[in-house]
């Protein structure tokens, strides 16, 4: 199955391709919502909170793998738009060499650096062992995780949500079935956690090459063309890279913030975890709009429709705002019932709630500028340009480390709590800005062919 985001009307298809990114995307919180929920049901409160004091520094590892497989599947977008099916086949060929190279070096770098980076962290010393045992498995399965991003990312290029939504789900639901086996059966702690979403993101991955090979022939590179291509790496890279970072320095930047968290004890680490994956289930439908926005940019840019890309731009913000204003409502009316779903009966849960609250009440005042933040970052980095959302990610870290320093230099848990919105205020303004500047350049290159679009 492909989607041609090229023709129609740009909402529909926005939305159309954006639903199972979104569905997707929550299964994937889900996913990760697990591992936290049985750890704090089933063994301790403390091994919630060294589960969710790794949760920065996973983001700062998966995501630079994230960021550049997605940077990589780019091109693949453009060539899709273009009608380049040989184009499609070598930059597929060139992604997957490239991210085996990138698995090699981030699992060899990122076993070596936990010790240390834990450390400055100011990790606790009572979750410190548990924190080391979850993070240390989730690194060894990067492999897993890069191959699921690259391959997922492929099919979302050409049009495609729906397979990898398929593909997730029962990975989301073998993930429930193996944390239970090996964290209440075996027995295991946060590790047997963090192998069983090894194991499912490994066999979702396999599902999905499966899947390519057989059903999108296109996306499968010929005998001779598993070699690095020159200037499919020197674009990939010029993409890729600036995602990677980008997601990379915006995660620096919540390390410093939980750095900061951290020195509250574990009830604030453990209260603010829970309240940080509600959060992130709110969070999902912007980050599925942002998805979508870099397939539907990647292809009009590769079919040369400027005003199309402005129109679909528009047309998300509206839908974005709207959502922001209900979300924000609905996740501090919700707060305290989806609380109790990470803890047993036996613990305090009214000397976590205010630790919690402060948090969310917080992030739902500006979940506008964040949801535009998706929006103008893809929007920028489907049509080729990758400099500029990387320095809206070096914003958003100042932002970040700076309330954050404050917090820790004041001992204010309220100012470590806002160390989130500062970011999205600051980034939301840079990328608002940056993206006028870019779709000026946008015009300016397709000056020559059809801006309009069907």
């Amino acid at each position: 199955m492909q989607g041609n985001l090229t023709k129609g009307s740009p909402i529909r298809v926005i939305l159309k391709f954006m639903i199972p990114l979104f569905i997707g995307n929550i299964f994937q919180v889900f996913y990760n919502m697990v591992d936290t929920i049985i750890v704090g049901r089933y063994v301790s409160a403390d091994a919630l909170a060294a589960v969710g004091s790794t949760g920065s520094v996973m983001f700062l590892i998966i995501g630079f793998c994230g960021g550049l497989t997605t940077g990589f599947t780019v091109l693949t977008s453009q060539r899709f738009g273009a009608g380049d099916k040989k184009g499609m086949k070598v930059s597929v060929a060139n992604a997957v060499i490239l991210s085996v190279i990138v698995t090699v070096v981030m699992t060899s770098l990122s076993l070596l650096l936990l010790h240390p980076i834990l450390k400055v962290m100011n990790t606790p010393k009572e979750i410190y062992e548990m924190a080391y045992s979850y993070i240390s498995t989730i690194c060894i399965g990067i492999v897993f995780s890069v191959a699921y991003n690259l391959l997922s990312s492929l099919l979302r290029s050409i049009g495609n949500s729906t397979a990898p939504l398929f593909f997730l789900v029962f990975s989301a639901c073998l993930n429930v079935a193996l944390d239970l086996l090996f964290v209440i059966t075996f027995k295991m702690g946060v590790a047997g956690a963090a192998w069983a979403t090894n194991v499912a993101q490994g066999l979702s991955a396999v599902l999905c090459a499966i899947y390519i090979v057989i059903k999108n022939k296109d996306l499968v590179p010929e005998r001779g063309m598993w070699h690095l291509d020159k200037k499919a790496t020197a674009f990939q890279m010029t993409v890729g890279m600036p995602m990677a970072l980008q997601f990379s320095i915006t995660a620096s930047g919540t390390v410093v913030m939980q750095t900061a968290v951290n020195l509250f004890g574990a009830t604030a680490v453990a209260a603010f975890t829970a309240a940080n994956k509600v959060h992130n289930l709110m969070m999902q439908a912007m980050m599925s709009m942002g998805q979508a926005m870099a397939t539907y940019c990647g292809q009009n840019m590769g079919a040369g429709y400027a005003d199309r890309i402005s129109k679909g731009v528009r047309s998300s913000v509206i839908t974005m705002t709207v959502y922001s204003i209900l979300s924000g409502i609905a996740v501090v009316w919700l707060l305290k019932p989806l609380m109790g779903i990470f803890f047993s009966g036996n613990v305090d849960m009214a000397s976590m709630m205010p630790y919690a609250k402060i948090y969310i009440v917080q992030c739902a005042f500006f979940y506008i500028p964040l949801s535009y933040i998706f929006i103008f970052r893809n929007t920028m980095q489907g049509c080729g340009y990758g400099l500029l959302p990387m320095l809206g990610g070096v914003v958003e870290m100042i932002c970040r480390v700076s309330v954050a320093v404050l917090s820790m230099h004041l001992m204010s848990y309220r100012l470590a709590a806002f160390c989130d919105p500062a970011a999205w205020i600051g980034a939301g303004l840079f990328t608002g800005v940056s993206y006028i500047f870019v779709m000026k350049k946008v015009y300016r290159t397709l000056s020559g062919k059809n801006k309009t679009g069907a």
